[in-house]
């Protein structure tokens, strides 16, 4: 295998191959780069975290009061997790992933953040399905308080609303899904999501109807392998008090 390219590790999941990949590339003078791919599809690249950062410093700015409660769903690289670290009043994380290789990697130190998350006593991973757990008969993000609230939730997982990892992940972006995981987000608290796709009118139709507050923000970052900027989306929506 080439220096410039290593596969660190490869695992089967219920979702298919994913694969933890390093390389380095010259068109960046030589900087390192992990990526995660599920099967032939990209999850995440250390090469792009801006929109990942912006989600954790948006939906926790806008979030009031201290000693904050947060969920993110969605490890990855964790460069969303580590980003809301970052906000000192956070007092508790809680990070949600359905792949066990991928909290495994971080728990071994082969990605980078691995060793910065696993050191934060205020931070911790929970292995399971996210939208089973936002389900109307779900049991809510902390096992051992079924059906607690938290002050905010940045979700990280579907490329967009209309681009999913699995199918079964379409009813969490509905009204009635949306309305249902409302009830795990305290009276003031956020919702923050991620989409890597521009803001879709019917999916802000559904967040109207269930939010009193959202905003879209639209975030560019410089894409060396288009020579131009890309573009990502980050919501930000906050319940009724």
């Amino acid at each position: 295998m080439s220096a410039n390219f290593e596969e660190i590790d490869y695992q089967e999941t219920p979702l298919g191959p994913v694969s933890l990949r390093r390389q380095r590339l010259k068109i960046l003078g030589d900087r390192e780069i992990h990526e995660v791919k599920l099967g032939n599809d990209y999850l995440m690249s250390s090469l792009f975290t801006k929109v990942e950062e912006e989600l954790a410093r948006s939906g926790l700015t806008a979030t009031p009061g201290d000693k904050l409660t947060v969920v993110v769903g969605g490890l990855g690289l964790g460069y969303t997790a580590w980003t809301a670290l970052q906000d000192p009043r956070v007092m508790e994380l809680i990070v949600i992933d359905y792949l066990q290789p991928v909290i495994d990697w971080h728990r071994r130190g082969l990605v980078p953040l691995g060793p910065k998350l696993t050191g934060d006593a205020r931070c911790r991973f929970e292995h399971g399905d996210f939208f089973a757990m936002a389900h109307a008969d779900g049991p809510g993000f902390d096992p051992g308080h079924p059906q607690r609230q938290f002050d905010a939730v940045l979700l990280d997982i579907d490329h967009s609303p209309d681009h999913l990892l699995h199918q079964r992940h379409a009813g969490f972006y509905s009204a009635e899904g949306l309305q249902s995981f409302s009830r795990l987000i305290r009276p003031g608290g956020v919702f923050g999501l991620w989409s890597d796709d521009p803001p879709e009118e019917q999916f802000l139709a559904h967040l109207n109807q269930v939010f009193a507050t959202v905003k879209t923000e639209v975030v560019a970052f410089p894409n060396p392998f288009l020579h131009r900027d890309s573009h990502s989306t980050v919501y930000v929506c906050q319940r009724a008090e």
